[in-house]
């Protein structure tokens, strides 16, 4: 398109947007002089749309009432935001009547989309999952996201060029199963083929997808959500934290996500908890905090640093309120 018509476009774009927009704006967001956007409102009003010019302090121009916006156009990215905005919202405590209106809202979008954005659109739908509870989540790059729905939907190996933590680079040959969304960061999670072991990406990280020739076969009872999360709680950590407590597993999920721990039943009325864990300080609170007899099995640091826990909580717990006339005790 050429670029005087695309800028008229814009200009026709920013108008629907509502109110009054002066010339000075309208230049600067076009990237022209204000005799240039004089011009191209002159090309909208020879195409009958009613601009309408404002005079006044605030003046400048604004769209006519009763002007009937065009179809909606969506770039591949503009398509991809908004969708998973509805999404995401689904999922962020809407009442009925909320997720009724996000729901119609997103179909009348799909509906406008041409037939091969519906379509890549409907791959990354099908291929997402969130872990448990809603949050905001950072929008990951549309072409990497859209790439790897793909290749999840049709189950094609993808090419990744992905950067770890350390900052270090490199390309990756990934059978990718699903992409989760959890705790305001995208993932994708699959099979990494040059080391033949479960990998888990950040989505963030990705910087560029390209699928491959070829085929792969989903491990059966594969759930992506699932294994990110076993994937954080059993990560390797300078401690393995193995308790047995006497609770529900509903109980010990209120303290104890899934993220940070495993649960396998142990004798009656026991669980058998394991926890990779960086430090150990932040254990005892909320082993306090459960309020249920507990066997710590290991570490042995543990065990102490429960007792000085409990120590410190027994001093505090002798302090005497102050007096008059001792105020500072």
């Amino acid at each position: 398109m050429p670029r005087p018509a695309a800028r008229v476009l814009t200009l026709l774009e920013l108008l629907q947007s509502g109110g009054t927009r002066t010339v000075a704006e309208l230049a600067d967001r076009l990237g022209v002089d204000g005799r240039t956007v004089r011009r191209y409102v002159d090309q909208l009003v020879d195409l009958d749309v009613p601009v309408e010019s404002v005079r006044g302090r605030y003046g400048g121009y604004r769209l006519g009432r009763g002007y009937r916006v065009p179809p909606l156009m969506f770039g591949d990215e503009e398509a991809l935001a908004v969708l998973l905005g509805l999404v995401a919202g689904r999922r962020a405590g809407l009442t009925t009547a909320q997720r009724t209106a996000n729901e119609t809202a997103a179909a009348k979008i799909r509906r406008v989309l041409p037939r091969h954005l519906a379509g890549r659109l409907d791959a990354v739908l099908e291929s997402l999952s969130f872990t448990e509870g809603p949050g905001d989540f950072a929008s990951p790059d549309a072409g990497v996201l859209l790439t790897l729905a793909d290749a999840v939907r049709h189950r094609r190996p993808v090419s990744v060029r992905h950067t770890d933590r350390e900052g270090r680079g490199g390309d990756r040959t990934l059978h990718p199963y699903g992409i989760v969304a959890h705790a305001g960061r995208w993932y994708v999670t699959g099979k990494d083929a040059d080391r033949d072991e479960d990998r888990t990406f950040r989505l963030d990280r990705i910087t560029d997808a390209r699928t491959l020739p070829g085929s792969f076969e989903v491990p059966e009872d594969m759930d992506p959500a699932a294994r990110l999360v076993t994937g954080f709680a059993t990560a390797a950590y300078p401690y393995e934290v193995t308790l047995r407590v006497r609770a529900t597993p509903e109980h010990l999920r209120t303290h104890l996500p899934a993220t940070v721990a495993t649960l396998e039943d142990d004798e009656p009325g026991w669980q058998r908890v394991e926890i990779h864990a960086e430090h150990l300080d932040w254990l005892p609170p909320v082993l306090a905090a459960l309020d249920r007899p507990f066997v710590i099995e290991g570490p042995p640091e543990l065990r102490t640093r429960m007792r000085d826990f409990a120590a410190r909580l027994t001093t505090y717990a002798a302090r005497t309120p102050p007096t008059e006339d001792h105020p500072g005790e």
